[in-house]
């Protein structure tokens, strides 16, 4: 088993995903020795600059943090040098690396990964895996090389994505995931069997855009369902009602209706409730919609949006 003394750590990483990363190591008392970080943006609706949820990490623990505009020229690298690591981990970084960096420390570059590479190598795994209908997803920690997400394979770990299961639920198994596969990737680091990925299996996680933040109810209802959820709580997927443009949340497959009635409604339509939510008429089943939010309001049940008169059976969604 490798020391925690071995480790001369250097951390990049920038939203949440990063910072619990980060604090697993920090915690189990690893020494990492400096942290890269995004620039800090406006967030909010008073668009305040803040730290990134990384760099708070970091300043927690004090532990300097630096946020260059790159990592692989000039002041980034000079300040890299200087901390003299001897591995790098990262984890949503949201920067490329260049060869440079990827070669400096002894022990190398490793990038902790949302997906089971080599499907969804890229920006959005959690949720293409999702709104693809993919039964599992994982971690995967992975040796970087300059082809994105490309390299050795070190540790992955799988956990299965449950029906209704949403993004938000799916992030968070991945993040308890994530703490436990760092930790064991860094125990077992001088007997781990590197496994090349086959390239022929990979699949990409494009950036999400504004169109994939539509749904639309003539899509078969399996398709329906996973758009919403892979966009649940974040960002929320949009589509029209009495014309306004809404976004949906907490969607729930309704095997019932699907297998066993007949719903003679347009695709789309609002043709039943229960205490729980309403009833949506998709092509070739239902789904149903236990949460909305109005253009300028928070997020309410279908339910309170029904008896406000917001909502009525008979109403039908449609795309914008």
């Amino acid at each position: 088993m490798t020391k925690k003394d071995d480790f001369k750590i250097v951390f990049m990483g920038t939203p949440e995903f990063g910072g619990v990363v980060l604090e697993e190591l920090i915690k189990n008392g690893y020494n990492v020795v400096g942290v890269f970080s995004q620039p800090d943006r406006p967030k909010g609706r008073g668009r305040k600059v803040e730290p990134t949820y990384v760099k708070s990490v970091a300043l927690q623990y004090g532990i300097p943090v630096f946020q260059p505009k790159s990592v692989s020229k000039a002041e980034g690298f000079e300040t890299l040098v200087k901390l003299n690591p001897n591995i790098i981990i990262t984890a949503a970084f949201g920067k490329i690396l260049r060869k440079n960096v990827l070669e400096y420390p002894e022990k190398g570059c490793w990038n902790v990964h949302a997906s089971l590479l080599p499907k969804y190598r890229g920006a959005a795994p959690i949720q293409r895996a999702i709104e693809n209908g993919e039964n599992e997803t994982g971690i995967t920690i992975y040796k970087m090389v300059e082809k994105l997400d490309a390299g050795d394979i070190a540790i992955q770990k799988a956990i299965p994505i449950d029906i209704n299961d949403n993004f938000g639920i799916v992030y968070n198994k991945l993040l308890e995931l994530a703490k436990e596969a760092v930790l064991e990737f860094l125990e077992k680091f001088d007997s781990l069997t590197l496994v090349p990925q086959d390239d022929s299996l990979a699949t990409y996680a494009e950036k999400i855009t504004p169109q994939d933040l539509k749904v639309d109810f003539n899509w078969d209802a399996i398709r329906v369902h996973n758009k919403i959820r892979a966009y649940d709580p974040i960002s929320g997927v949009s589509c029209e009602i009495n014309s306004e443009i809404v976004k949906l949340f907490g969607s729930e497959l309704v095997r019932d209706y699907t297998t066993k009635k007949e719903v003679p409604y347009k695709n789309g339509t609002i043709f039943d409730k229960n205490d729980t939510g309403i009833y949506v008429k998709c092509e070739n089943g239902v789904v149903k919609i236990k949460e909305i939010q109005f253009p300028n309001k928070r997020k309410i049940s279908t339910i309170d949006a029904i008896n406000g008169r917001k909502l009525a059976i008979g109403d039908r969604f449609i795309e914008t």
